[in-house]
């Protein structure tokens, strides 16, 4: 027996959303052994990513390429999801017992309520992992876990389709859906927010590379978090350093009107947590309360 004759059947896959989640997820389908029938792209960067990441899959339309899948990605934004499902289902598109899952953290199974009397199989396959829509992040899916949500009859096929891929599947229920993407848009999109103030702020103190700079640093910072929770806070406002965090705030007010309100609401998270954890103590923290309130207060 051959390496392919023990793979589970090979589908003929459909992807609708050539974005930088729908090409990437059709490209690990297609390495994992299944086939690309059709991918749906609208802008000029999508039928580009397509091209690049699905070279000689057919660009056309979302209904075109749900009539030729026995699996549908819908790699849409949290938004038009919805509106996408219930559309095609008017249009009579979707084809009975048709296997189907999304790519949105925010939704679950709800959206396919528009397509039970078509008996279409979905479910709700969310990789927790940012995408750039390039080969880099074929890689990277090796590394990140999905957010699984699937009848129970077909958790297994959900679990089978996440494991194929190469990333591995945590089940998150119907109701706890958005809790999980609220958390992973707070932890990773602001991220990218603070990440990039702190680089703005570093180049105003005259650092040639800020890059090199920070990043060991919220490496490091990172790490420690993931092993340790608040255990891991160390700076100014976990010690009480009123002082310093006043100097902060004079020196971020040069900077674009978002860096010093973002400093400020995240030091004052900061002092609470620390305060709850028993890091910092009441009457040291008040005095740095007080400066952060009053700064609100402007």
């Amino acid at each position: 027996m051959t390496p392919s004759d023990e793979r589970p059947a090979r589908l003929e896959v459909g992807v609708v959303g050539a974005g930088r989640v729908g090409a990437v997820i059709g490209a690990a389908l297609q390495r994992a052994g299944h086939r690309l029938v059709g991918v749906s792209g609208v802008s000029a960067e999508s039928v580009t990513r397509a091209a690049e990441l699905l070279p000689g899959v057919p660009v056309l339309t979302p209904q075109e390429v749900v009539a030729r899948a026995e699996l549908v990605v819908l790699a849409v934004p949290d938004d038009a999801l919805a509106d996408l499902i219930s559309g095609l289902a008017a249009t009579h598109t979707w084809q009975t017992g048709q296997l189907a899952f999304h790519t949105s953290g925010r939704h679950g199974l709800e959206v396919y309520a528009p397509v039970a009397s078509h008996h279409v199989l979905g479910l709700a396959l969310h990789p927790a992992m940012t995408f750039t829509g390039t080969v880099i992040d074929l890689d990277r899916l090796l590394d990140c876990c999905f957010g699984v949500t699937a009848p129970e009859p077909l958790r297994a096929v959900a679990e089978a389709l996440v494991l194929e891929i190469g990333a591995e599947p945590v089940w998150i229920e119907e109701s706890a859906r958005p809790m999980y993407h609220a958390a992973l848009s707070h932890g990773a999109n602001h991220l990218v927010t603070l990440i990039a103030q702190s680089l703005q702020a570093l180049g105003a103190a005259g650092v040639e590379t800020p890059a090199r700079v920070l990043g060991p640093l919220v490496a490091a910072a990172l790490d420690n978090t993931l092993r340790a929770g608040d255990a891991a806070l160390t700076g100014p406002v976990s010690r009480g350093d009123a002082g310093t965090v006043a100097e902060h705030l004079r020196q971020l007010q040069s900077l674009t009107p978002d860096v010093r309100p973002t400093y400020v609401a995240l030091a004052r998270a900061t002092a609470e947590r620390a305060l709850a954890s028993g890091r910092l103590r009441p009457h040291t923290a008040e005095p740095l309360l007080d400066i952060l309130a009053s700064d609100q207060e402007r």
